[in-house]
């Protein structure tokens, strides 16, 4: 029971952060872009309760990632919303990256300047778990940002791939979103495909935001995810 609340209190915060601000970007570009319906509903907010789904955030403790309530778009509303779609999509998987950069910049400063002398001083004791939420906090955005971008509606991916592609063809490849959850759960559960595809692509995301520290933020998931 004390390691599952030493996790939680680790998780929570960077977990609840990354999903709630992928959420907020969409509707935020949306709204920029000429649909007002996120707006109108209150979602343009960083408070997570606005977002939060349970489900979706246990997920993020049992399988190291989750998903928030989606934030409504009314593509038709957009000014362009062939063109317009892909900016909207984009935003999310873009708003993980940047806060992994800003959270891997923090934890490099961090292990950087702390002084291993003062292992057991007062300071130590506050600096620790919050490097430790920062290593926590690239991954988790790092996966959210690679995992969205899977070219297959109704992922962000699969959005960008359909305003990206000619009239004929993405109306073709939009017919799969109705089957889109059931083709990914299949490729992420059923096939190597995490192993394979997702995980290298997160290795090297880690490595290169981390640096020297992409070992403690492996480390860290690795300790998170048992």
């Amino acid at each position: 029971m004390d390691n599952f609340f030493f996790k939680l209190s680790i998780m929570l915060v960077p977990g609840l952060l990354a999903i709630t601000c992928h959420e907020v970007s969409h509707g935020y570009i949306a709204w920029r872009f000429g649909d007002p319906t996120a707006r109108m509903q209150g979602r343009l907010t960083l408070n997570p309760l606005k977002h939060i789904d349970i489900v979706g955030t246990l997920m993020i403790f049992f399988v190291g990632i989750g998903w928030a309530k989606p934030v409504p778009v009314v593509f038709e509303n957009l000014h362009n919303p062939k063109r317009d779609m892909i900016w909207v999509a984009a935003a999310g998987p873009i708003t993980n990256i940047l806060l992994a950069t800003v959270s891997a910049v923090v934890l490099r400063a961090l292990v950087a300047f702390s002084n291993p002398a003062s292992a057991v001083s007062p300071l130590s004791m506050l600096v620790e778990p919050v490097v430790l939420m920062l290593a926590f906090s690239v991954y988790i955005n790092l996966l959210l940002a690679i995992f969205n971008m899977i070219p297959v509606p109704p992922l962000d991916g699969g959005r960008v791939m359909v305003g990206l592609l000619p009239y004929r063809q993405a109306a073709a490849w939009s017919r799969i979103e109705p089957y889109g959850m059931v083709i990914i759960i299949a490729l992420v559960f059923f096939t190597n495909f995490f192993s394979y595809v997702i995980s290298p692509f997160l290795q090297i995301g880690v490595h290169l935001l981390a640096g020297p520290q992409s070992g403690l933020v492996l480390g860290v998931t690795r300790l998170m995810m048992r």
